[in-house]
């Protein structure tokens, strides 16, 4: 048996024990008294009675040996600036953010709502939040202000923190009106907001009575040293909202002590970083991927990470790789989508910079295709590890794992099962396990391991209802992602078991999206479904039923009201929403119980065979949507 094989295998018939080791690598100020209790099943608190705090584990410990060594590089192609916190610098600035928010009546177990761009007044805060023991939960900078609304109403923050703007390929975004609209729309808005003004917006106004300048507070506060607020290892350290198949978002709620040690471990077993390194991470800190590896994992681990505001081809197709170049980056994630994109550019750009620093490429997010992989394979020169995981998981599921021992990439699968997840793969119809080359719903036998979700926020029932009832009489966490398992052990993710759909790494329900077009007076019906994409993997594709068909009777007709239903999309949801297209039809397929077949619109949108339809109502609504297709 291999070295990884024989760590995974003790990670789950010796699981106290193995943890206990791992727990080593992070700071306790009270040693936990048991490692495990899942006497609640399927709810585990791991380190149980332990203290210990994620903003203290990622700055004050490292401040004696490496204070000196840059902890946060800020480089922005928007605004052409760099900005480099050693970890003592960030230390400092954090705590005079940590006391300007206990200012404003925050403290431990209090939500803090952040709605922030690619600066560096993200990463303080959160730390600030981390620190303090308060709950942040970031919303991404995308989201529109229904969406923001809807996570303030389920957190109900005390405070709130934005900028008056951020910036994308050149193009201001104003967050402050945003978060002017989501506080009108909400029900349970934050008495405070905070806001970070960049000077971007020249129309910027503040609320009288509400709106508080960071600037003029930090100058107030300078100097401010915070004590730690010591958490016990199972009280939450943030929520992050995920799409389900639902309307209503989910809160993934995270441990403290449980994540900060599953970063720890992942940060040397998995991406093979050293203390003292580099990581550089492209992905944005509203997302999961830059919770846990932008943020707190590399901090955690002692290393250098560069938080990064634009895109990756400006000012050209190079400026990630320079930046590996001159910052000596070692481990570097990304994702397939942003892959995608570079293989369109020039190849030159990927021979132009000295790259003899970095290790690994890890990419993450959406299933990655065997091309693509080939492709960044053979161009870098370098190991592209794929690998899987989600936003409830907080780290990876399913990797190669080269600081344990190296293997073999194969192309177009994330590896094997990471150490703590009893990972299966199992029959749709009986729950019995699946043959190799034979596809399974792919699931994690419990306990979760240390950083995976402990509930969702304020609803246990949701959290065991959604997770955890695909088998009947089984137990058992649910990826609804299907998979298939190869001779070697290597798992392949085929795709979604559910109504989720993965649009350039984000996860959205194609409820939400329903909910949105219907929100447009002349439609009755709509289905909304996710059809492969050459670049973002997945987009929502839209069928829609009118009330008036008049107002679709002409091309400039059907135009206007797509146009209608896209601007609909765009202000409850945001344009990561957006479907690509809107098709009009006067009948959806559904089969004689009223149940819509979405998995043939799928299919028919594809060009694949729909399967059967011995069992749809009326055979001409196929037709209409095939004739929509060919339009």
């Amino acid at each position: 048996m291999g070295a990884y094989a024989d760590l995974h295998r003790r990670s789950i018939t010796d699981r106290e024990s193995f943890w206990i080791e791992e727990a080593r690598r992070i700071h306790w100020q009270r040693r936990f008294d048991q490692v495990l209790d899942y006497s609640r099943p399927p709810f585990a608190r791991w380190f149980v009675g332990g203290l210990t705090n994620l903003c203290y584990n990622a700055l004050d410990r490292h401040l004696a040996a490496r204070g000196d060594q840059p902890a946060l590089v800020y480089i922005s192609t928007e605004t052409d600036s760099e900005v480099t916190y050693t970890y003592r610098e960030l230390h400092t600035v954090v705590n005079v953010m940590a006391a300007l928010i206990a200012a404003q009546g925050v403290s431990r177990g209090d939500r803090v709502l952040l709605y922030m761009p690619m600066i560096p007044e993200a990463v303080i805060a959160m730390l600030a939040c981390a620190r303090l023991g308060a709950v942040h939960s970031v919303v991404f900078g995308g989201f529109a202000a229904a969406s923001c609304a809807t996570r303030i109403d389920d957190a109900k923050p005390k405070l709130l923190i934005t900028a008056d703007a951020g910036l994308r390929a050149g193009r201001a975004i104003h967050y402050k009106p945003l978060v002017d609209e989501a506080l009108r729309l909400a029900q349970y808005p934050p008495q405070r907001v905070l806001v970070v003004n960049r000077g971007i917006d020249a129309g910027f106004k503040p609320v009288a009575g509400r709106d508080l300048d960071y600037a003029t507070l930090a100058r107030e506060h300078a100097g401010a040293q915070v004590p730690v607020t010591w958490l016990e290892s199972s009280e939450p350290s943030y929520i992050l909202y995920t799409s389900g198949t639902t309307g209503k978002p989910k809160g993934v709620q995270r441990d403290t002590g449980g994540y900060a040690v599953a970063l720890a471990s992942s940060m040397e077993r998995i991406y093979g970083g050293k203390p003292g390194e580099t990581m550089f991470t492209t992905s944005d800190v509203g997302w999961v991927v830059g919770h846990s590896y932008i943020v707190y994992g590399p901090l955690i681990h002692g290393m250098t990470t560069i938080l990064y505001e634009g895109l990756p081809i400006r000012p050209d197709a190079g400026i990630w790789w320079k930046i590996v170049a001159d910052k000596k980056v070692s481990v570097m994630f990304s994702s397939p989508t942003a892959a995608r994109v570079l293989k369109k550019q020039d190849p030159a750009y990927l021979k132009k910079y000295d790259l003899s620093s970095l290790r690994h490429l890890f990419l993450a997010g959406e299933p990655l295709d065997e091309p693509t992989h080939r492709w960044l394979h053979d161009a870098l020169g370098k190991p592209v590890i794929d690998h899987y995981w989600q936003t409830e998981t907080g780290w990876p599921i399913l990797s190669l794992a080269p600081g344990v021992e190296p293997a073999q990439v194969k192309y177009g699968s994330p590896g094997f099962p990471v150490y703590g997840y009893d990972l299966k793969l199992l029959r749709e119809s009986d729950a019995s396990e699946a043959a190799p080359n034979e596809k399974g719903v792919v699931i994690i036998a419990p306990p979760l391991p240390p950083g995976c979700m402990t509930t969702v926020w304020g609803d246990d029932a949701r959290f065991v209802d959604t997770y955890f009832r695909t088998f009947p009489g089984r137990l058992l966490y649910s990826t609804f992602d299907w998979g298939v398992r190869d001779a070697d052990g290597y798992t392949f993710i085929l795709g979604r078991t559910d109504d989720v759909i993965n649009v350039a790494g984000h996860r959205i329900g194609t409820r939400e999206i329903e909910e949105a077009v219907q929100s447009h007076a002349n439609i009755a019906e709509v289905a909304v479904v996710g059809v492969a994409d050459s670049l973002k993997g997945q987009m929502p594709l839209a069928f829609a039923v009118v009330k008036d068909v008049s107002k679709i009777e002409t091309e400039a007709g059907r135009a206007t009201q797509e146009q209608e239903i896209m601007a609909a999309v765009d202000r409850q949801l945001g344009g990561i929403a957006r479907p690509s297209r809107v098709l009009f039809v006067t009948l959806l397929p559904k089969t004689r119980s009223g149940k819509l077949l979405r998995r043939s619109l799928q299919a028919l949108a594809e060009g694949r065979d729909p399967g059967d339809l011995t069992t749809i109502e009326d055979p001409a609504a196929l037709e209409q949507i095939r004739h929509a297709l060919s339009t």
